[in-house]
């Protein structure tokens, strides 16, 4: 544990150069004895580490000590630290193994380099979460995560679409964050499933090993399974008379629903055919439109629109 420290002391003086003993002890969540305890040893190792008293003091290197990270570009060192810390990794417990690497590879970079990181950081940020996304609650993700990396299988009590809850034993092939939403890759009686691990109820590893496919690739089986579950998902057509800034709205923001070239108007007014999930998430969304869209067909859904409009007026009355 103190080499670590140790390591970590030395990595935060090269990025951030003189550092008070109380700023590292907070850093490093120990005391300020104990930092300058480690700065002996440093120097005992051979490590250039200074102190300085007064106003304007504190440990430092010598300047030119430095180990340089030779073979990157600026191109690639912008890259690099574009990369952010995503909170499925903080869930998955590495996060602080990211920042470390990431902090020794910033503290081994040439000083031509450095400003590059700087603006990296400071004008690309990546989140990787949806808009009124809430954390799900993953209790048992490190259980899962200890049965993926020692190849054993798992009893788990899952909740169904229909909140009935379903005991089953499932190898686990591997795990997937989208859109910071965790799903388990697995089998469960020589069938793939993919189970979301914020409905895993219970889990526990069994003592029993699988033999990990040797054939089996992640990544090419989610992108299949994603492009089979979006094709399969109902898709309802309903024809719609929608008004100019709709339609352009529409065509910015919803082409890939678009199943038809436009109809239009010499006032501008549009007909075209949208798809939506259901006739509940076509009516949702079609009444937020107001009076800038009028359905067509299917009848079905005319008339449910009329009749939610006639409940509104006449609450609003």
């Amino acid at each position: 544990m103190r080499a670590d420290r140790l390591l970590s002391l030395l990595m935060l003086l090269q990025t951030r150069g003189t550092q008070t003993a109380q700023a590292l002890a907070a850093e490093l969540e120990v005391t300020e004895r104990t930092i300058y305890r480690d700065v002996t040893a440093l120097s005992a190792a051979g490590i250039p580490v200074y102190t300085e008293r007064g106003p304007g003091g504190g440990i430092a290197l010598v300047e030119d000590y430095r180990t340089n990270l030779t073979g990157l570009n600026a191109d690639e060192v912008r890259a690099l630290f574009m990369l952010s810390i995503p909170a499925p990794l903080d869930q998955l417990g590495v996060g602080d193994e990211l920042r470390m690497a990431l902090l020794k590879l910033s503290a081994a970079l040439p000083g031509s380099r450095r400003a590059d990181e700087t603006a990296a950081r400071q004008r690309i940020h990546l989140d990787a979460a949806w808009w009124f996304q809430s954390e799900e609650p993953t209790p048992h993700l490190k259980t899962i995560q200890s049965a993926l990396w020692s190849d054993r299988s798992l009893d788990i009590t899952y909740r169904s679409d229909f909140a009935a809850e379903v005991g089953m034993v499932i190898a686990p092939y591997g795990l997937v964050a989208k859109a910071s939403v965790w799903y388990l890759v697995g089998t469960r009686d020589d069938h793939i499933r993919v189970l979301r691990v914020s409905r895993i109820q219970q889990a526990r590893l069994r003592d029993e090993r699988f033999e990990h496919p040797p054939a089996f690739d992640l990544p090419s089986f989610w992108k299949s399974w994603c492009e089979e579950f979006e094709s399969s998902r109902p898709q309802i057509p309903v024809t719609l008379r929608v008004s100019p800034s709709l339609a352009k709205i529409l065509a910015e923001n919803r082409p890939e629903t678009l199943l038809s070239p436009p109809k239009i108007e010499p006032d501008g007014w549009q007909t075209l055919t949208l798809t939506f999930e259901s006739i509940e998430a076509a009516r949702t969304r079609i009444l937020g439109y107001g009076g800038a869209a009028e359905v067509l067909e299917p009848l079905a859904l005319r008339r449910s629109i009329e009749d939610f409009a006639r409940q509104i007026s006449s609450r609003y009355q």
